[in-house]
């Protein structure tokens, strides 16, 4: 790994770049400019592309083409809002792509629950039109690289493709693929469910935000070509809700053919809205608008501040533009209950979560008292039966007797939810019996405020990404991690490439079974291990049953 380093001075460099990133951000009038402004420093203008819409320039830095905010649709305001996606128009002449795009209207002051990682969003303007892509490639040349598909975090409601550490250049020199991030329709214009309400007009409005990132993937197939990649080897990969909307486009058939790898990070989607429930949140926001089912029209003509003031006003109304309806159509069941979808039965998946996924909330006080924790352990994961949660709680002291108690807590409470579902997406995908499935555990613990974050929710996202340095607000300046981003990286990468995870630089990763659950931890360590919350585990799956 050393020589590693010798030859890629610029991981070491890199922590320069991350404070030039950090100092973009512009101060007018005492305020600081909401976005974090684009840094072209250091970058001159780069090839012409020809599209299917018309010809875009973008930029080179350190050695890569980077081309920011592509149409793969039109604005979506007007006439076009709560409708299917439509195509971008095309145009004469060389349109310059040096910009980030804009992002979808989401929550006002919507920030991150953790500043660490807040220091990496954008914050870039919100508007309908935002269905836009950033492409980032070694060369646009006739290569066929390996196609490495973004899908942002945010669950399906906030969020963009434009954070500072979804940046795909040092991910695309070193592993020479072509990295696309994505950004779509979210919350109620992405997911208000209006196809039984509207008549005809409307029966497509559903799940629009998802039929957004089919268009974005139909986009890479007719165009990814032009810029070095290979449309018959596409992966789609993605964090939080980024892994749910991963897992939802393996079980959405149009989508299906579009892409040939999934990846899955500390989200997944098993099931959906149902459609009688979504419905009836339509009808309520409708009211609440004073739009009538008669008169649908006028939601594409009322101003964005008072479709808002709607959606955010108190109470909030269950299930509304939360995420996938279960349409029967773009949708037909939920996504991973009771199987594996069969639209992408021969499709390879990884799918992994990190140890202490909640760490990223406030950070979290450094102690947690002996009489909360105990609730905790009774409350959220023993069902309010005392006496089992006191069980697990002795189970958890047991194997893991130097944590804290928070540090405890934390684990137990990820082992319950993401890393649970982690394995039933494995389970479910080794079931079917079609394509193999790669189980990951990530452990490495940031240094960040006073270590009391752990292996917290997103940290894995710079070590895929290659990123440690620029987003060193999150993992800290530690000369390990260079080691780390290289391993694993050059894991997704080889992934995207096969289908297969294995690389030199690491031990042989075997596909999951559910005898052995194979495990591939990634922390101060990296190694194989068969079951390694085997207890743990089987005691949570006892309190479900």
């Amino acid at each position: 790994m050393t020589e590693y380093l010798k030859r890629n001075p610029q991981s070491r460099r890199g922590f320069v770049r991350s404070l030039a990133f950090g100092s973009s951000a512009l101060w007018l009038g005492g305020f600081m400019h909401r976005t974090l402004a684009q840094d072209q420093r250091l970058a001159v203008p780069g090839a012409t592309v020809s599209t299917t819409y018309g010809q875009v320039r973008g930029l080179v830095r350190d050695g890569v083409q980077q081309f920011w905010g592509l149409a793969y649709g039109a604005s979506t305001e007007g006439e076009n809002r709560f409708m299917p996606p439509k195509a971008p128009g095309s145009w004469r002449g060389v349109r310059d792509h040096f910009q980030i795009g804009k992002r979808c209207f989401q929550a006002p002051g919507a920030g991150e629950p953790a500043p660490v990682v807040l220091a990496m969003n954008r914050l870039e303007e919100e508007s309908e039109d935002c269905l836009r892509l950033n492409v980032f490639t070694p060369a646009a040349d006739n290569r066929a690289r390996p196609v490495m598909v973004w899908m942002h975090g945010g669950g399906f409601t906030a969020g963009s493709g434009n954070y500072l550490m979804y940046d795909g250049t040092y991910l695309a020199k070193k592993e020479e693929v072509v990295v696309v991030s994505v950004t779509h329709r979210l919350n109620i214009y992405g997911f208000l469910h209006l196809a039984e309400l509207g008549g005809e007009k409307w029966q497509q409005s559903t799940n629009v935000g998802l039929q957004d990132l089919v268009a974005a993937l139909a986009w890479v197939r007719n165009n990814i070509a032009q810029f070095g990649g290979n449309p018959d080897n596409v992966t789609i990969f993605g964090q939080s809700g980024g892994g749910g909307k991963t897992t939802t486009l393996m079980a959405t058939p149009s989508a299906a053919g579009l892409f040939h790898r999934c990846i899955a990070q500390s989200g997944s989607a098993i099931t959906g809205i149902s459609a009688g429930d979504a419905t009836a949140a339509s009808q309520e926001f409708l009211a609440r608008l004073g739009v009538r089912a008669s008169d649908m029209d006028q939601l594409q003509k009322l101003p964005v501040a008072q479709i808002q003031t709607a959606f955010y006003s108190q109470p909030v109304i269950a299930r509304l533009g939360t995420g996938p309806v279960i349409d029967g159509s773009v949708i037909p069941r939920n996504q991973w209950d009771p199987t594996a979808p069969a639209w992408s039965a021969d499709v390879p998946l990884m799918a992994g979560s990190t140890e202490t996924e909640n760490g990223w909330v406030g950070p979290p006080p450094l102690e947690l008292p002996e009489e909360e924790m105990r609730s905790l352990f009774t409350s959220r994961l023993a069902k309010d039966d005392a006496a089992r949660g006191s069980a697990l709680l002795a189970l958890y002291r047991r194997l893991h007797p130097e944590r804290s108690n928070r540090m405890l807590w934390l684990t137990a409470e990820s082992d319950d939810t993401r890393r649970w579902n982690a394995q039933q997406l494995c389970r479910l995908k080794t079931a079917q019996a079609a394509a193999p499935a790669y189980l990951y555990f990530f452990n490495w613990y940031s240094p960040v405020h006073d270590n009391r974050m752990g292996a917290y929710h997103t940290l894995d996202i710079p070590f895929v990404f290659n990123n440690v340095d620029v987003a060193a607000s999150m993992t800290g300046a530690a000369e390990e991690r260079y080691q780390l981003a290289h391993v694993m990286s050059a894991a997704w990468a080889a992934f995207a490439r096969t289908g297969n995870p294995d690389h030199p630089d690491m031990p042989h990763w075997p596909a999951f079974n559910a005898n052995d659950y194979p495990t591939m931890v990634f922390g101060s360590q990296v190694a194989v291990r068969n079951d390694p919350n085997k207890e743990e585990r089987l005691a949570l799956a006892a309190i479900r049953t």
